[in-house]
Parts: structure tokens; sequence; C-alpha cells
């Protein structure tokens, strides 16, 4: 990898490519903003105008009263949840999979919050506003009340769900088994519906509110089938992949190339991943989620993964003629969301993988900056790719130089703005694509913004465990 900074491209840059898509994606994410923002509203006048407002009046009407209302608004973010959580297509090209990790994370603290209140407020209210009577409520009312074992059950799904989702916790588990541990969320899901059905008032208070919530439900429980069940079922029949061959990259990394039918209309582009399950034997149940290494061709697929002692250690073992299941393709991180003529590529590591396949595939003026330590992965493909394209390389090695530093102690003694406006001079002009480990990527968003790259121009994929 040569070590310099941008250069001149040999190529004529586009005029802001891919800005229709940009509009309507974030078009959607406004549709489905305000959607959720509606459907709170909806179920917060419904127990108001249904005398929640009025029980107020009383401690221990009130308390019942704000039980109603937490548990109506708990139910529909817990809803939201399955959705954020099918991979449904639409939401999947708006938002991205970094912005749609962040809302999960803020939508499912709060609904399990607001259903921890739902439970203590419904029962501090059922025992007449006596706290020391409220235990005794609580076993009565889940023992005798149809639905509420049901529900205690799914409640206790959602805990494990969410005290494994804090990241104390997810650092001190094997990603396999954090996975495993997430899908109870549908679970406790299911577990709560025949609660809502058996004792809930809002289901047959009126016509409007049971399409509203047998809708909710229903949609809920159809993308699962569809975009978490069906289709990947569908595209792995449709498409047969197989590994043809497995190639070592060095530096623990080894690529995997893969062939199939009509890979043409398999609709992935360079910058997303896939989940992956290699029925090579244990472990095939488990997907792992790998980031395309060069540009899709409609023949062929190619893969680059880095041992990190979970299930990317069995990948250098795969043999040809492997059979493969897939789920994708995922991701935002291609030419759809760019919007400016200039772009900037900066990866991490193997973060360095969606890049290559995206500097195969951009056209205009390009820049791809590597961190890396020890041997930098493709760097004869980038040479290669450089001299035919007219791209710029800026290599970054090193070990990282500080904690509170994304760079390595190769680019020498200034901040990070600093080596970073020195090597590309003109990066608040770019579109910018990130991906890293989360930590460090956190570190090079804020540089970009300091620099001056508008918030909607930089666009990131991390990973790491």
């Amino acid at each position: 990898m040569t070590a310099l900074a941008h250069r001149p491209t040999r190529h004529a840059a586009p005029s802001r490519p891919g800005s229709a898509p940009a509009v309507v994606d974030r078009r959607i994410r406004t549709a489905a903003e305000a959607t959720l923002c509606a459907a709170l509203a909806l179920v917060t006048s419904w127990w108001a105008t249904g005398g929640g407002l009025s029980d107020l009046g009383g401690w221990a009407t009130g308390l019942t009263s704000l039980g109603r209302l937490t548990g109506l608004l708990a139910s529909v973010l817990l809803l939201v949840q399955v959705l954020l959580m099918a991979r449904v297509p639409l939401l999947e090209r708006a938002f991205g999979q970094d912005r749609l990790a962040t809302i999960h994370r803020l939508v499912g603290f709060t609904s399990f919050t607001g259903m921890l209140a739902h439970v203590g407020l419904i029962t501090w209210g059922y025992a007449a506003g006596d706290l020391v009577a409220a235990p005794g409520e609580l076993w009565d009312l889940t023992v005798s009340y149809p639905g509420m074992l049901l529900a205690a059950a799914g409640t206790v799904c959602l805990v494990l769900v969410v005290v494994t989702s804090v990241r104390a916790a997810r650092a001190a588990l094997r990603y396999e088994s954090w996975h495993l541990l997430h899908l109870y969320a549908y679970l406790g899901v299911g577990l709560a519906l025949p609660h809502q059905l058996w004792t809930g008032q809002e289901l047959g208070a009126s016509t409007a509110r049971s399409v509203f919530w047998w809708s909710l439900w229903a949609l809920a429980a159809g993308a699962v089938l569809l975009w978490r069940v069906a289709l990947p079922l569908q595209r792995s029949l449709r498409h047969r992949l197989v590994v043809t061959s497995v190639v070592e990259e060095g530096d623990g990394c080894t690529s995997v190339y893969l062939a199939g039918r009509h890979l043409d209309g398999l609709r992935v582009r360079a910058g997303q991943f896939l989940t992956w399950r290699f029925l090579s034997g244990t472990g095939w149940t488990r997907a792992h989620p790998y980031s395309l290494s060069a540009a899709p061709d409609g023949r062929s697929l190619r893969i680059t993964v880095k041992d990190l002692g979970d299930g990317s250690a069995r990948v250098p073992a795969l043999r040809p003629g492997t059979r493969v299941l897939v789920e994708g393709p995922y991701g935002r991180l291609t030419d759809r969301a760019r919007t400016a003529s200039k772009v900037a590529l900066i990866g991490a590591g193997i973060g360095i993988t969606p890049m290559r396949a995206l500097a195969e595939e951009l056209t205009g003026d390009v820049v791809v900056l590597h961190r890396f330590t020890g041997v930098p992965v493709f760097a004869r493909e980038f040479a290669v790719l450089a001299a035919e394209r007219g791209f710029g390389l800026v290599p970054l090695p090193g070990p990282r130089r500080a904690h509170d530093s994304w760079l390595g102690a190769g680019v020498g003694d200034v901040d990070d703005l600093t080596a970073l406006r020195a090597r590309v001079p003109d990066v608040a002009e770019r579109e910018t694509y990130v991906c890293g480990p989360e930590p460090w990527t956190r570190l090079v968003v804020g540089t970009l913004r300091a620099a001056g790259v508008p918030a909607d121009r930089i666009h990131t994929e991390t990973f790491g465990w």
C-alpha cells in the first residue's frame, strides 16, 4: 500500500450520485418515526378517554390507571422491537444497521422499563395502594388471572435478553451465546399476547382498538415469518450457494469464494453483508455476519473473515462443495447513500473488507484510508485497483498510539484532526464510509465531524465482540 495522501482521480466525478435514493430513504425514516409517534399518541388518547385521566383522582385507582398506560406504551414498543429485529428491507435500506441497532437498544430498554413499571403500578394499585400488600397481590395476580403465568414467563425471557444486552454482559459472552439468548425476545413477546387478550381492556373496548392491536400483532408476526424465515429459505434454495475455494490472506484472515445459481438476482451490493451458515457439521445452526470483500459480479461472491475465536475459527477448515445458507443482504454501506461526488473510505483491520468491495465499484474521486497493525489485508489488490481506477491510498500503520486516538503510531506526533486534514485536505467535501470496532468508529466519527463533514454524509458499520 503506497504511503501517500490523496491524489487526483483519473475518472470524471459524478454529480451527486445516488441523491434520489438518499431522499427516498430520508422520507422513509421520517415516515417511520412519525408512525411510531402517532401510534403512541393514539393509545395514550384511548387511555385518557377511557377513564384513565379521571382515575388519577384516587390513589389506588391512579396507580392502576398509570399501570394501564405504561402497559399500553410498553406493548407498542415491544412490537416495534420485533419489527426492528425482523430485518424489514425498507427499514434496512433507509436506516442502515448501525442506526437500527441504536434505535433497537433505545426502544428495547424503554419498553422493558415500561413493562416493569406496568407490573409494579398495576400490582400496587390492585393492592389498594398498600405497598406492603403488593408482593402478595402480585402472587395472587400471577396464579389466578388468565394468561398471567404465561406473561410471567415472557417477562423472565425479556429480563434475560435485557441483562445480556448490557455491554458488560455482552463482553463476557461469545457471539453465538448472545445471539441464541437474544432470540428469547420473540418468545417473551409471544407469551405476553394471551395476557393482553384475556385480561386487557383495550382489545375489546371498541372496533377501532381491536383492529389496531390485532393489526399490530399481525404485522410484527408476519414480518418475522416473512423476512427472517421464508425469504432466507427461499433465497438459499434458489441460489444454492456452495464454497468453491478457501484462500489464506495472512494475519489470521481467510477469504471464502462462493458460487451459485442466478446470483444476479440476489440483489447484493458492494459494501453490504449477509449472515452465513456453512453446512459443515457442528455449529451450522449459528449464523455469522460477514461482509463481501469483492464487488459482486452476478456469478460469484467473496467474503473475508478474521479468526476472532468464535465461529470464524472454523472458516479456514471449510472445504469446496460445502453448502451455504444465507440471510440478507443487509446494510446501508453502499453507494445508495451517496450524495457527494467525492468519497472517503475508512476501515480498520478486517473492517477494510466492505471498503475493498466499495473501492472496486465506486467511480469518481475516491480515497481509501486503511488503519492496520502488521501486514495490511488486500495490500496488493488495493495497489492494483488504485493503478487501474486512479483512487488514492492512505495507509495508517502501527498500533493505536493512545486510547483516545483512532490512528496508528506511524502518523507522527500530531492530533487526529490535523493528521486527517494533512492526508485528506478536502475531507469536509466528501461522503465518508467507516467500518471498524465500535469504540474506534466513534473516534473516527468525532474527528470527521470536527473536520466539517455533515452528519448525513457519515455512514458507519461496526463490528466486534
